[in-house]
């Protein structure tokens, strides 16, 4: 497998002749619950427990750490080595504890592992970005039947990123403000989109969504990077916590499918020499968490793949989500 750099999109495509791993069947038991998987860190243990939640290597791994990218070029094509990183965090020790019906403490310490492991790779100075991602339900994507989330350490910054990071700073640089920020504070002054409040969190349906029923969870308070969140700020950790749990319960009474994904800081531990990116990242970009739920909808004509189709709008969405009945 190899990283092909596409010339017009300038997205990084991985492509290949791989052998497919087999999948195990119904039957067999749980590599996580077995404890069969490569350890990788171990977060702080509860009473009783021998871990709380720990980060493995993939059993199948789609970038490997040993290496060099050997990036060179065909004509006008790039293309490297998939260097970088792939590990399963996983969330519970338990099967049945899932982000939407474990405990705050619970989620917390798998909060602070996943911040742990995104600043240890960030120190690695051939990583240039660290996504951490949750697919739940066939349609999403699921590969483990255990509670797990999966993390990626690439020498590139996924295109999505890339252009949040883009307008962030030629916002800054116009208005002197986070773009982000802006959001917020609309957000809770007009309180049409805004689903819950939690501590120093909101969960927001965003003004234009990709999919019905999109919600985003950021801080109120400006932070580029969920690491630094994650690690020193316990107690507001506890509110993520609560209103992550919370938020994904709301979004199981419509769909029980969806995807997550954390949005934060590219590494700017090793900055480039060449490139200029990323020197007012402290200012202009603010970490927050996308969930995108997978919800059936009517066929509609062909679109060009940026051009997001919801037959719901956010006004409408957060009505449904305010409404849902949820644990407490």
């Amino acid at each position: 497998m190899e990283l092909r750099k596409d010339p017009i999109t300038r997205s990084w495509v991985m492509t290949g002749d791989d052998a497919a791993e087999a999948k195990p069947s119904p039957e067999s038991p749980c590599r996580f619950c077995a404890d069969g998987a490569q350890v990788i860190a171990v977060s702080p243990n509860n009473p009783g427990a021998a871990w709380s939640a720990r980060s493995v290597v993939h059993p199948n791994p789609l970038y490997h750490i040993e290496g060099e990218p050997g990036r060179c070029g065909d004509g006008i094509y790039d293309r490297m080595r998939s260097v970088g990183a792939h590990e399963v965090l996983i969330e519970n020790p338990r099967h049945d504890r899932h982000l939407w019906n474990a405990s705050d403490e619970e989620i917390g310490h798998f909060l602070r592992l996943a911040a742990e492991r995104i600043l240890d790779l960030k120190r690695d100075p051939r990583i240039k970005y660290v996504s951490l991602f949750k697919d739940y339900g066939k349609n999403a994507g699921q590969e483990f039947s255990h509670p797990t989330s999966q993390l990626t350490a690439t020498m590139f910054v996924p295109r999505r990123v890339l252009y949040e990071l883009r307008a962030g700073r030629e916002y800054f640089v116009a208005k002197e403000r986070c773009v982000f920020c802006d959001i917020v504070q609309q957000e809770e002054r007009q309180a049409l989109r805004v689903v819950e409040a939690r501590g120093d969190y909101l969960a927001i349906c965003p003004y234009a969504p990709r999919v019905p029923y999109e919600t985003w969870i950021l801080p109120r308070n400006h932070e580029a990077s969920f690491e630094r969140t994650g690690l020193n700020k316990p107690g507001l950790r506890v509110n993520l916590a609560a209103l992550l749990r919370r938020t994904l319960q709301r979004v199981r009474t419509l769909t029980e499918e969806f995807h997550l994904v954390l949005h934060t800081s590219p590494s700017s531990l090793h900055p480039s020499k060449n490139l200029g990116y990323w020197k007012t990242i402290d200012d202009d970009y603010h970490w927050h968490i996308e969930i995108l739920p997978v919800v059936g909808s009517k066929a509609r004509s062909y679109t060009f793949k940026e051009v997001y189709y919801s037959p719901v709008s956010s006004e409408t969405a957060v009505k449904q989500l305010r409404e849902a009945k949820i644990e407490g």
